[in-house]
């Protein structure tokens, strides 16, 4: 047994991914790997694939954002669309023997829905054949297809269609025994349809048309594409600031591949921290309406969570004899490092300027964050260069984490808008509210004894505005970040 093994977190036993809901399931891959991995090599030049993506496309243009295509004189040509879409399917089918049921199902699903004069889909029957968490072998490929919409993209639940393969080496393998997460599965694109032309970096079952909401049992985010604009966006902040870059995290500037890895470790343990914990309320926070301000403390406690959890397996690995760490062991220890500066860097570089002013909770958590570290004295804007006192910056990032740890334990004995409040105060102690925020000056009796509406309602959508330090940087990084939109790895 490795080094790495023999510390397995307490309570790993249980899994439940971020976002959305789900249980475990232990159900495993039924054609062994080696057979189907090169069937589907360099499917993406397939004719088939072509056919399918054109036509699922062209079908976009016919539906209403619910999905259906209500015009009966655009039925025609949405038969021959979903005819070639469904023929594609049945071409490319022998290149997927381990999705042979879902893609079965999903011919199926379609051709009710054309029945149906095309009304608004429903796809339960092929997202639940759909399985890939049974399938986390590196280099493994699904093609899927299904009417939904894509997180930051298009909110129309349209035809889409992505090829994409498994990333899951070894050292990924080996973590996952120690943060359990069966449901999480880690993603490259290799092409897909204008909906994924987007910011979208996930692939999410909540996201389909269908009849009603089932046990969701996965969850899946593309690693490249996070990689792939991390560095972008990483490179030219680092010139901007003048930022000295560390070796290894210059290193993943250079290196995709390895930069993917990183991204997949940080996540693992991001998703299972959000049913993780001391938690005052549902972490599932889309089944809630609250301040944004509490998104951007829940979303930045996970990540915060997997830097500290990186920061112990590097002390624990580092402290043991070269001798005792196998290859696997090794690699670990490289990417726990790495992922810590993934952390700092894309959420204090890209989160917090990307995105509009309008209760923007991830770059809510980017300014905190970096506002912190400035305030701990291991980050300096001296001379208009931005520099980091590494050797005390874990430390600093763990005492953030602790801070909103405390937040929470403290919190599963107040009322809720109590803890509102609380939190308010954590990040106003931090970050400067706007001038004419209610809440900074007290919120009024009336809303104090009102509903909680009233609290989120008199929350600006901008209420801790950009300081003079990102005004300035995201002037100069915008088209940057615009560049990523659609990013392949």
């Amino acid at each position: 047994m490795s080094i790495a093994q023999t510390h397995p977190t307490p309570g790993a036993a249980q899994t439940i991914i971020g976002e959305p809901e789900v249980v475990e399931d232990g159900a495993h891959l039924s054609v062994h790997p080696d057979a189907s991995l090169p069937l589907a090599r360099d499917v993406e030049h397939d004719p088939a694939w072509a056919s399918l993506r054109d036509a699922a496309t062209a079908l976009q243009g016919l539906q209403a954002p619910d999905g259906s295509v209500p015009d009966p004189g655009d039925h025609e040509t949405a038969r021959r669309h979903v005819a070639a879409i469904t023929a594609a399917i049945g071409r490319l089918a022998p290149r997927f023997p381990h999705d042979a049921d879902y893609l079965a199902a999903s011919v199926r699903d379609f051709d009710r829905w054309t029945q149906g004069a095309f009304g608004v889909p429903d796809f339960l029957d092929s997202l639940l054949a759909f399985q890939p968490q049974r399938q986390r072998v590196d280099g493994i490929r699904h093609l899927a297809v299904f009417p939904m919409y894509t997180q930051n993209g298009s909110r129309d639940r349209h035809v889409e269609a992505v090829l994409v393969e498994a990333i899951w080496p070894a050292e990924i393998a080996r973590l996952e025994t120690m943060y359990v997460n069966r449901l999480f599965v880690s993603l490259r694109l290799l092409d897909f349809t204008p909906g994924y032309d987007t910011d979208s970096a996930v692939l999410f079952p909540e996201t389909v048309a269908m009849r009603e909401i089932p046990a969701f049992t996965w969850g899946a985010i593309f690693q490249d594409r996070e990689a792939a604009r991390y560095r972008r966006v990483v490179r030219a902040a680092a010139e901007i600031t003048k930022l000295e870059l560390p070796a290894e995290a210059a290193e993943m500037l250079e290196d995709q591949a390895l930069t993917e890895r990183a991204f997949v470790m940080w996540d693992l343990i991001h998703d299972r921290t959000h049913m993780r914990g001391d938690l005052p309320f549902d972490p599932f926070m889309i089944k809630q309406r609250m301040p944004f301000f509490l998104y951007s403390l829940e979303e930045l406690r996970c990540d915060l969570t997997a830097f500290r959890e990186c920061v112990e397996l590097e002390r624990r690995l580092s402290a043991a004899p070269a001798t005792d760490l196998d290859e696997t062991d090794a690699e670990l220890l490289r990417l726990s490092r790495l992922v810590q500066y993934a952390v700092i860097f894309d959420r204090i570089f890209r989160f917090a300027i990307t995105g509009t002013r309008v209760r923007n909770y991830d770059g809510l958590g980017g300014q905190l964050l970096f506002a912190w570290l400035h305030r701990r004295g291991v980050l300096h804007w001296t001379d208009t260069a931005l520099a980091f006192e590494w050797s005390e910056v874990p430390d600093a990032v763990v005492a953030l984490g602790d801070t909103i740890d405390r937040l929470y334990w403290e919190s599963i004995d107040r009322p809720k808008t109590a803890h509102w409040l609380a939190a308010y105060e954590l990040v106003r102690s931090v970050l400067e509210p706007h001038p004419a925020s209610v809440w900074a000056r007290g919120l009024p009796d009336e809303i104090l004894a009102g509903p909680p509406k009233g609290y989120t309602d008199a929350v600006r959508d901008d209420e801790f505005p950009l300081s003079m330090f990102y005004e300035a940087l995201e002037k100069k990084m915008r088209d940057i970040i615009a560049s990523t939109r659609g990013i392949r790895g």
